[in-house]
Protein backbone atom coordinates (compact mmCIF):
# COMPACT_ATOMS: atom_id res chain seq x y z
CA UNK A 1 0.00 0.00 0.00
CA UNK A 2 1.45 3.59 -0.62
CA UNK A 3 -0.53 6.32 0.06
CA UNK A 4 0.04 9.79 -2.43
CA UNK A 5 -2.39 12.95 -1.48
CA UNK A 6 -4.72 11.22 0.25
CA UNK A 7 -5.31 8.67 -1.95
CA UNK A 8 -4.44 5.13 -0.80
CA UNK A 9 -3.28 2.86 -3.45
CA UNK A 10 -3.80 -0.93 -2.51
CA UNK A 11 -2.92 -3.52 -4.88
CA UNK A 12 -3.98 -7.57 -4.87
CA UNK A 13 -0.48 -8.62 -5.91
CA UNK A 14 0.17 -12.14 -6.04
CA UNK A 15 -0.15 -12.08 -10.39
CA UNK A 16 1.08 -15.50 -11.16
CA UNK A 17 -2.24 -17.36 -9.41
CA UNK A 18 -4.14 -14.26 -10.65
CA UNK A 19 -4.44 -12.43 -7.20
CA UNK A 20 -5.94 -15.83 -5.69
CA UNK A 21 -7.08 -15.75 -2.44
CA UNK A 22 -5.06 -17.41 -0.03
CA UNK A 23 -4.24 -17.20 3.32
CA UNK A 24 -1.33 -15.06 2.89
CA UNK A 25 -3.58 -13.30 0.62
CA UNK A 26 -6.52 -12.76 3.47
CA UNK A 27 -4.14 -11.81 5.66
CA UNK A 28 -2.78 -8.89 3.41
CA UNK A 29 -6.21 -7.61 2.84
CA UNK A 30 -7.02 -7.46 6.69
CA UNK A 31 -4.07 -6.03 7.28
CA UNK A 32 -4.17 -3.48 4.55
CA UNK A 33 -8.04 -2.10 5.08
CA UNK A 34 -7.00 -2.13 9.07
CA UNK A 35 -4.07 0.17 7.99
CA UNK A 36 -6.32 2.73 6.16
CA UNK A 37 -8.51 2.68 9.04
CA UNK A 38 -6.23 3.86 11.43
CA UNK A 39 -4.64 6.68 9.21
CA UNK A 40 -6.30 9.97 9.28
CA UNK A 41 -4.69 11.41 6.37
CA UNK A 42 -6.17 8.59 3.90
CA UNK A 43 -9.11 10.25 2.25
CA UNK A 44 -9.77 7.44 -0.61
CA UNK A 45 -8.81 3.77 -1.40
CA UNK A 46 -8.13 2.16 -4.80
CA UNK A 47 -8.10 -1.14 -4.71
CA UNK A 48 -6.97 -3.23 -8.06
CA UNK A 49 -5.26 -6.10 -9.14
CA UNK A 50 -1.25 -6.82 -10.57
CA UNK A 51 -0.96 -8.46 -13.92
CA UNK A 52 -3.61 -10.02 -15.74
CA UNK A 53 -6.78 -9.66 -13.33
CA UNK A 54 -7.71 -8.44 -10.50
CA UNK A 55 -8.94 -11.73 -8.83
CA UNK A 56 -9.48 -14.97 -9.51
CA UNK A 57 -11.30 -15.96 -6.49
CA UNK A 58 -10.75 -18.89 -3.64
CA UNK A 59 -7.52 -20.79 -4.75
CA UNK A 60 -9.05 -24.12 -4.27
CA UNK A 61 -5.36 -26.20 -5.14
CA UNK A 62 -3.88 -23.84 -2.02
CA UNK A 63 -7.17 -24.24 0.26
CA UNK A 64 -7.24 -27.98 -0.35
CA UNK A 65 -3.87 -28.42 0.36
CA UNK A 66 -3.75 -26.75 4.08
CA UNK A 67 -7.28 -28.06 4.82
CA UNK A 68 -5.61 -31.52 4.03
CA UNK A 69 -2.64 -31.18 6.72
CA UNK A 70 -4.77 -30.23 9.22
CA UNK A 71 -3.45 -26.83 10.32
CA UNK A 72 -6.45 -25.02 11.02
CA UNK A 73 -5.63 -22.02 9.00
CA UNK A 74 -9.04 -22.61 6.77
CA UNK A 75 -10.98 -23.53 9.71
CA UNK A 76 -9.70 -20.04 11.21
CA UNK A 77 -11.13 -18.40 8.09
CA UNK A 78 -14.49 -19.65 8.35
CA UNK A 79 -14.27 -19.99 12.19
CA UNK A 80 -17.67 -18.23 14.11
CA UNK A 81 -17.06 -14.67 14.52
CA UNK A 82 -15.47 -12.86 17.47
CA UNK A 83 -17.99 -10.80 20.13
CA UNK A 84 -16.17 -7.78 18.32
CA UNK A 85 -16.79 -8.56 14.74
CA UNK A 86 -20.29 -9.81 12.95
CA UNK A 87 -18.24 -11.55 10.58
CA UNK A 88 -15.42 -14.55 10.12
CA UNK A 89 -12.12 -13.72 8.78
CA UNK A 90 -12.96 -14.45 5.20
CA UNK A 91 -15.89 -12.11 5.35
CA UNK A 92 -13.90 -9.19 6.86
CA UNK A 93 -11.61 -9.53 3.63
CA UNK A 94 -14.63 -7.85 1.77
CA UNK A 95 -16.75 -6.64 4.65
CA UNK A 96 -14.03 -4.43 5.97
CA UNK A 97 -14.21 -2.01 2.77
CA UNK A 98 -17.58 -1.55 3.08
CA UNK A 99 -17.14 -0.23 6.97
CA UNK A 100 -14.65 2.11 6.31
CA UNK A 101 -14.98 5.97 6.58
CA UNK A 102 -13.61 6.85 3.15
CA UNK A 103 -14.45 5.78 -0.05
CA UNK A 104 -13.32 2.86 -1.85
CA UNK A 105 -12.81 2.31 -5.65
CA UNK A 106 -12.43 -1.10 -7.29
CA UNK A 107 -10.50 -0.89 -10.20
CA UNK A 108 -11.38 -4.13 -12.21
CA UNK A 109 -9.50 -5.92 -15.51
CA UNK A 110 -9.43 -9.32 -16.76
CA UNK A 111 -11.25 -11.20 -14.02
CA UNK A 112 -12.98 -10.68 -10.88
CA UNK A 113 -14.10 -14.38 -10.09
CA UNK A 114 -16.20 -15.42 -6.81
CA UNK A 115 -14.54 -13.96 -3.69
CA UNK A 116 -13.09 -11.48 -5.84
CA UNK A 117 -16.13 -9.83 -7.10
CA UNK A 118 -17.66 -10.20 -3.59
CA UNK A 119 -14.42 -7.91 -2.47
CA UNK A 120 -15.13 -5.79 -5.83
CA UNK A 121 -19.16 -5.32 -4.65
CA UNK A 122 -17.91 -4.22 -1.40
CA UNK A 123 -15.96 -1.05 -2.67
CA UNK A 124 -18.49 2.26 -3.10
CA UNK A 125 -17.63 2.47 -6.65
CA UNK A 126 -16.64 -0.31 -9.27
CA UNK A 127 -15.34 0.87 -12.48
CA UNK A 128 -14.56 -2.37 -15.00
CA UNK A 129 -12.76 -2.73 -18.02
CA UNK A 130 -15.38 -3.08 -21.12
CA UNK A 131 -13.48 -6.47 -21.63
CA UNK A 132 -13.03 -8.11 -18.07
CA UNK A 133 -15.57 -10.38 -16.84
CA UNK A 134 -17.11 -10.66 -13.62
CA UNK A 135 -18.92 -14.17 -11.77
CA UNK A 136 -20.20 -15.10 -8.62
CA UNK A 137 -19.67 -18.40 -9.62
CA UNK A 138 -19.15 -20.18 -6.05
CA UNK A 139 -22.53 -22.72 -7.27
CA UNK A 140 -19.86 -24.29 -9.37
CA UNK A 141 -18.08 -25.85 -6.76
CA UNK A 142 -21.29 -26.77 -4.90
CA UNK A 143 -20.62 -23.80 -2.56
CA UNK A 144 -22.50 -20.17 -2.08
CA UNK A 145 -21.18 -16.72 -2.16
CA UNK A 146 -19.55 -16.19 1.75
CA UNK A 147 -17.73 -13.09 1.52
CA UNK A 148 -20.66 -10.81 2.14
CA UNK A 149 -22.05 -11.18 -0.96
CA UNK A 150 -25.19 -12.65 -0.47
CA UNK A 151 -25.38 -8.78 1.36
CA UNK A 152 -23.90 -7.06 -1.05
CA UNK A 153 -25.36 -8.45 -4.49
CA UNK A 154 -28.51 -7.77 -4.04
CA UNK A 155 -28.64 -3.87 -2.72
CA UNK A 156 -26.92 -3.52 -6.42
CA UNK A 157 -29.18 -5.85 -8.64
CA UNK A 158 -31.94 -6.38 -6.90
CA UNK A 159 -33.04 -9.46 -5.71
CA UNK A 160 -34.51 -11.18 -8.90
CA UNK A 161 -30.70 -10.42 -10.48
CA UNK A 162 -28.90 -11.59 -7.57
CA UNK A 163 -30.26 -15.19 -7.43
CA UNK A 164 -29.87 -15.31 -10.99
CA UNK A 165 -26.51 -14.64 -11.21
CA UNK A 166 -25.28 -16.92 -7.71
CA UNK A 167 -27.40 -19.79 -9.18
CA UNK A 168 -26.16 -20.19 -12.74
CA UNK A 169 -22.62 -18.61 -11.64
CA UNK A 170 -22.69 -17.12 -15.24
CA UNK A 171 -19.65 -14.60 -17.03
CA UNK A 172 -20.49 -11.48 -17.16
CA UNK A 173 -18.95 -9.14 -19.58
CA UNK A 174 -18.24 -5.18 -18.57
CA UNK A 175 -21.32 -4.05 -20.56
CA UNK A 176 -23.95 -6.25 -19.09
CA UNK A 177 -22.46 -5.37 -15.67
CA UNK A 178 -23.02 -1.56 -16.36
CA UNK A 179 -26.63 -2.39 -17.47
CA UNK A 180 -27.05 -4.58 -14.17
CA UNK A 181 -26.02 -2.18 -11.91
CA UNK A 182 -23.03 -4.53 -10.77
CA UNK A 183 -20.39 -1.46 -11.94
CA UNK A 184 -20.33 1.90 -11.99
CA UNK A 185 -18.96 2.85 -15.24
CA UNK A 186 -16.36 1.60 -17.56
CA UNK A 187 -13.15 2.26 -18.75
CA UNK A 188 -10.28 0.97 -21.23
CA UNK A 189 -7.79 1.57 -18.24
CA UNK A 190 -9.59 1.15 -15.21
CA UNK A 191 -6.76 1.56 -12.54
CA UNK A 192 -5.78 4.94 -14.15
CA UNK A 193 -9.41 5.74 -14.11
CA UNK A 194 -10.31 4.88 -10.75
CA UNK A 195 -6.49 7.28 -9.41
CA UNK A 196 -8.72 10.01 -11.25
CA UNK A 197 -11.28 10.03 -9.51
CA UNK A 198 -9.99 9.18 -5.95
CA UNK A 199 -7.50 12.54 -6.61
CA UNK A 200 -10.90 14.16 -7.32
CA UNK A 201 -12.78 13.24 -4.37
CA UNK A 202 -9.58 13.53 -2.08
CA UNK A 203 -9.37 17.24 -3.10
CA UNK A 204 -13.20 17.63 -0.96
CA UNK A 205 -13.32 18.49 2.04
CA UNK A 206 -12.77 15.22 4.01
CA UNK A 207 -15.31 15.65 6.80
CA UNK A 208 -18.20 16.67 3.78
CA UNK A 209 -16.91 13.22 1.56
CA UNK A 210 -17.10 11.16 5.79
CA UNK A 211 -20.68 12.25 6.33
CA UNK A 212 -22.28 11.71 3.29
CA UNK A 213 -20.95 7.82 2.67
CA UNK A 214 -22.37 7.65 5.99
CA UNK A 215 -25.44 8.97 5.47
CA UNK A 216 -25.65 7.32 2.13
CA UNK A 217 -24.84 4.10 3.29
CA UNK A 218 -27.65 3.98 5.98
CA UNK A 219 -30.42 5.01 3.42
CA UNK A 220 -32.72 2.83 3.40
CA UNK A 221 -31.79 1.00 6.57
CA UNK A 222 -33.47 3.00 8.68
CA UNK A 223 -36.50 4.87 8.90
CA UNK A 224 -37.22 7.82 7.22
CA UNK A 225 -37.66 10.14 10.05
CA UNK A 226 -34.01 9.16 10.94
CA UNK A 227 -32.35 9.58 7.66
CA UNK A 228 -33.79 13.17 7.90
CA UNK A 229 -33.11 13.38 11.28
CA UNK A 230 -29.65 12.49 10.38
CA UNK A 231 -28.43 14.48 7.57
CA UNK A 232 -29.60 18.08 10.22
CA UNK A 233 -27.31 16.40 12.64
CA UNK A 234 -24.15 16.57 9.79
CA UNK A 235 -24.93 19.92 8.30
CA UNK A 236 -24.93 20.95 11.91
CA UNK A 237 -21.44 19.76 12.70
CA UNK A 238 -20.16 20.68 9.06
CA UNK A 239 -21.07 24.22 8.92
CA UNK A 240 -18.21 26.01 10.77
CA UNK A 241 -16.09 23.84 10.93
CA UNK A 242 -12.26 24.54 9.70
CA UNK A 243 -12.49 22.35 6.08
CA UNK A 244 -16.04 23.73 5.29
CA UNK A 245 -14.63 27.58 5.97
CA UNK A 246 -11.89 26.57 3.86
CA UNK A 247 -13.75 25.17 1.07
CA UNK A 248 -15.84 28.20 0.82
CA UNK A 249 -13.08 30.11 0.87
CA UNK A 250 -10.98 28.37 -1.92
CA UNK A 251 -13.90 28.33 -4.35
CA UNK A 252 -14.39 32.05 -4.07
CA UNK A 253 -10.38 32.69 -4.09
CA UNK A 254 -9.99 30.65 -7.08
CA UNK A 255 -7.54 28.72 -5.56
CA UNK A 256 -6.77 24.69 -4.52
CA UNK A 257 -8.38 23.91 -1.25
CA UNK A 258 -5.93 23.00 1.75
CA UNK A 259 -7.75 20.94 4.19
CA UNK A 260 -6.89 19.47 7.36
CA UNK A 261 -7.14 15.28 7.83
CA UNK A 262 -9.95 14.79 9.87
CA UNK A 263 -10.54 14.72 13.94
Amino acid sequence: MSVDRGVADIRLNRPEKLNALDPAMFDGLLAASEAVAADRSVRVVVLSGEGRGFCAGLDLESITAMAGTGSGRVGGLLAQRSEASIANRAQLAAFNWTTLAVPVIAAVHGVALGGGAQIALAADLRIMAPDARLSIMEVRWGLVPDMTGTALLPRLVGLDVAKELTWTGRMVGGEEALRLGLVTRLAADPRAEALELGAEIAGRSPDAVRAAKRLLEQSGRVPLAQQLLDESEEMGRLIGGPNQIEAVKAHFEKRDPVFGDPG
